[in-house]
């Protein structure tokens, strides 16, 4: 599997945020975006997830475009933003237990529970997710890694809140992933050691 871009440009109104960017990444690598604020990474993430389309150039999902295969291609990505997606009057369970039925995952309730139990919310499990601290939603929302079998994971700024126990943890997680043969893509203000697997860097210009 090979996610492949060419060419791509992408302004914010009039403003040129980044032009003919070419890179790919394919199993068992990972890849850091990097940049200043306002450079441009949240959108080229959008964009490599369908939130957007770019204003020129090409995003090719083994050699098809990400556009044409819609939801073909979101079935096999799991995307990660600034927010978390939580709804907040349910549980971290119940949370959990949607997203995996809304992405067609048959996971047993011992799964569940266990992987939030991994992600660090043993206790906190069933409490509304409104009433958890930004760190402890910031894990509800990750723990859906430890379920999902997708093979691109497209994360910004996924270590934003945790804690050091927790971003060790991420690491781990994300690195099992890529040494399995997934790919991941992430933006990130930490330096973060993840060093399974090829570990690339593309640099947007501020």
């Amino acid at each position: 599997m090979i996610l492949k871009i060419q060419n791509l440009s992408c302004r914010r109104g009039d403003r040129l945020l980044f032009e003919n960017l070419d890179f790919q990444i394919q199993s068992g690598e990972l890849l850091f975006i990097e940049g200043h604020n306002g450079c441009g990474k949240t959108t080229l993430l959008k964009t490599l997830v369908t939130l957007r389309r770019p204003d020129a150039g090409v995003v090719l999902w083994d050699k098809q475009s990400i556009f044409k295969l819609a939801d073909e291609y979101r079935q096999n990505l799991v995307w990660l933003g600034h927010y978390n997606g939580l709804k907040g009057d349910l549980t971290a369970l119940e949370n959990l237990r949607i997203a995996s039925v809304l992405n067609g995952i048959d996971a047993s309730e011992e799964a569940l529970w266990d992987a939030l139990k991994t992600i660090g919310l043993y206790g906190f499990e069933d409490l509304p997710t409104t009433v958890l601290s930004q760190g402890q939603k910031r894990r509800a929302a990750l723990s859906y890694l430890l379920l999902t079998k997708a093979p691109l994971w497209i994360l910004d700024e996924p270590f934003s809140a945790l804690d050091v126990r927790a971003v060790d943890m991420l690491q781990a997680i994300i690195a099992g992933h890529v040494e399995q043969g997934g790919m991941v893509i992430l933006t990130t203000h930490q330096e973060v050691p993840l060093t399974s697997g090829q570990v690339k860097r593309l640099k947007l210009a501020a």
